[in-house]
């Protein structure tokens, strides 16, 4: 399918590796020259090199931390006239509700909440001014369905949620949508830490704690990158013009709902 989006530019954060770098790579795929972000400039020009040499298209890097408001300042800089936004950012660290004071929701609310609105406040209106966009914000599986040990997530991507079921209709009849895709577990670095506290905690090997997280699951497996990454580059794409603030679940079935 053609997504209709070649020639046009995406942000896309955190996205030297993970569920970041699959949406990247649907993109370039589709056709999209890119900004790219993260932490690491190594890892992110290495990532970015791949992607010109696979796909052929222009990618720019900036290598902050998006969290920060230095940080943000750059990737805005380095972002304006882009017809394509997706935010993410790591998840806070999981814990028990007695663990967690002011400043840890302080900062999971920076990272998963108080970012992605910053990116949008920044970066939404020249879209609106062009009369396209797209924003895709990657949030969790807990919006719908919460995770215990994850309360500091929970809380903050909630908050987020709601922002976007608001600020969507406002902004939707200039031609932007904007809707969350909520990842399930999927094969990254974040799903080797789940798996490793799990192992950790019940005395069970990495390999063991993943099975066990597997059977879980309905279709028995992690997600992939690269589905990820598909799914999102069609939430960006032509057809999904009249998508609006829509929470898209990708957990493998894991979330039991019928809505």
């Amino acid at each position: 399918m053609d997504l209709g989006i070649r020639g046009k530019r995406a942000l896309i954060c955190a996205s030297s590796k993970g569920l970041g770098r699959g949406c990247a790579e649907a993109l370039a795929e589709a056709g999209v020259d890119l900004v790219m972000n993260a932490r690491g400039a190594e890892a992110l020009e290495q990532a970015a090199q791949e992607i010109r040499d696979r796909f052929g298209v222009e990618v720019v890097t900036v290598a902050c931390d998006v969290t920060t408001p230095d940080g943000q300042a750059q990737l805005i800089d380095a972002a304006q006239g882009v017809d394509i936004l997706v935010t993410n950012a790591g998840g806070p660290p999981p814990g028990l509700w007695t663990d967690w004071d002011r400043e840890d929701f302080i900062r999971a609310l920076d990272a998963n909440m108080l970012t992605p609105i910053a990116l949008m406040k920044a970066l939404v209106p020249g879209m609106m001014e062009r009369g396209w966009g797209r924003v895709v914000n990657i949030t969790s599986q807990s919006v719908k369905s919460p995770i215990p040990a994850l309360g500091l997530s929970n809380s903050a991507r909630a908050g987020l949620t709601g922002y976007v079921a608001g600020t969507s209709r406002q902004v939707a009849p200039s031609g932007v949508t904007i809707n969350n895709l909520l990842p399930g577990i999927h094969d990254t670095d974040r799903a080797a830490s789940l798996d490793g506290g799990v192992s950790k905690k019940e005395g069970i090997s990495v390999e063991e704690a993943r099975k066990k997280r597997e059977a879980g699951i309905p279709t028995r497996r992690y997600g992939t990158a690269a589905e990820f990454g598909a799914t999102c580059a069609f939430m960006c794409s032509h057809h999904a013009g009249f998508m609006v603030g829509q929470n898209v679940l990708l957990d493998g079935g894991v979330g039991n709902q019928t809505m």
